[in-house]
């Protein structure tokens, strides 16, 4: 294999320089002497780190810096106070840890996407050029990271007092008979969003084609499930997982989708299908019987339709906005004979999006 070529000096300083504003000071704590700064076993400390996501280093490394130092006192200080216990701390830290790793790749991908657009630069040389400007934005994104945060928690904090007793109430019309989900805590509309044909499209796409059609997908599924007061819970290639408090939450946002991906003149259509259900969430992600349940039904749409399942239509039968229409029965895998039926627009225009 060719060596690689050195890195230019004057791009070293440049990241040296960069390094030391993002850290907040030149790395010169090893692990063991944070760990007794913060007043923890050195053990307690890797599991923090662990949880961030950090790599393994050597007790001789020198990779710490004072503010490592005053970061894992606080999450220390959260279990000494009582206000978490020791697992809770782990997990809201690794919460953390995983997605700003996803929120840093996607930021930077993105700029150097634009820069390339933009300027007509090769990616090696817009990489390199980031590395130059990023100092100023450190503070911008920074500030609309905690913005964001605050928002969306404050967000959560509205579903969770106001919002919580209508979805538990509507469960009493869905599937809490249902022995496969009663015991799960939430109970959600669970949808999925999933592009057809896209393995073909992307066999004949270059690569930045196929990023513009992916971020459009993505961008249009956040939009719809937003204004429909949902939660995108993860996008995976051409598939999206979404949720919503109530089955007629779920059901705007599905139609929504569907009709979205059928105008659109740029991407494919969509098969959707929704479960109205009891999940378990967990790291941000959800399981149980009805996302598997919502996966199945995808498979089973039509280009362009949306599907739901009996215990589903029976939640939404009284409300004139919908219209069921009755599929033959399929077998699915896991769930044995299952009656698919159609979700149509009936009375009303559903979402209007700005």
């Amino acid at each position: 294999m060719p060596a690689e070529e050195p890195v230019p000096a004057a791009l070293r300083q440049n990241i040296r320089a960069l390094e030391s504003t993002l850290l907040g000071g030149e790395r010169s704590l090893r692990r063991r002497e944070v760990a007794a700064g913060a007043g923890v076993s050195l053990l307690s400390a890797r599991k923090i780190w662990r949880a961030l996501s950090f790599p393994n280093l050597g007790d001789e490394d020198k990779a710490f810096t004072p503010s490592d130092e005053v970061a894992l006192s606080t999450i220390i200080n959260l279990v000494r106070e009582g206000k978490l216990t020791e697992d809770a701390a782990i997990s809201l830290t690794r919460a953390v840890g995983q997605m700003t790793d996803r929120i840093v790749v996607w930021q930077v991908e993105a700029m150097v996407e634009d820069l390339v657009a933009q300027r007509g630069l090769s990616d090696a040389q817009a990489r390199q050029e980031l590395i130059t400007s990023l100092p100023e934005l450190i503070e911008p994104l920074q500030e609309i990271l905690v913005y964001a945060w605050r928002r969306q928690l404050a967000a959560g904090v509205q579903r969770m007092a106001v919002r919580a007793q209508a979805g538990l109430d509507a469960s009493e019309e869905g599937r809490d008979g249902d022995e496969d989900d009663a015991p799960l805590p939430l109970a959600r509309a669970v949808g999925f969003a999933d592009l057809v044909s896209y393995t073909s499209l992307s066999r004949r796409m270059n690569e930045k084609t196929l990023a513009q059609l992916v971020q459009r997908f993505e961008n249009k599924c956040a939009e719809i499930i937003s204004v429909g007061g949902g939660r995108l819970i993860k996008t995976i290639g051409d598939e999206v997982l979404y949720t919503a408090e109530t089955p007629i939450a779920g059901a705007e946002i599905s139609l929504a989708l569907a009709q979205a991906f059928t105008e659109d003149e740029v991407l494919p259509q969509a098969r959707v299908s929704m479960v109205w259900g009891r999940i378990l969430s967990r790291l941000g992600d959800i399981y149980g019987p009805t996302v598997n349940l919502a996966a199945r039904l995808t498979a089973l749409a039509e280009p362009g339709s949306v599907l739901v399942d009996e215990m589903t239509a029976a939640a939404l039968r009284s409300d004139q906005r919908y219209v069921f229409t009755e599929l033959p029965a399929e077998h699915v895998r896991g769930f044995g004979d299952i009656q698919p039926i159609l979700l149509s627009r009936g009375l009303g225009s559903g979402l209007v999006l700005d």
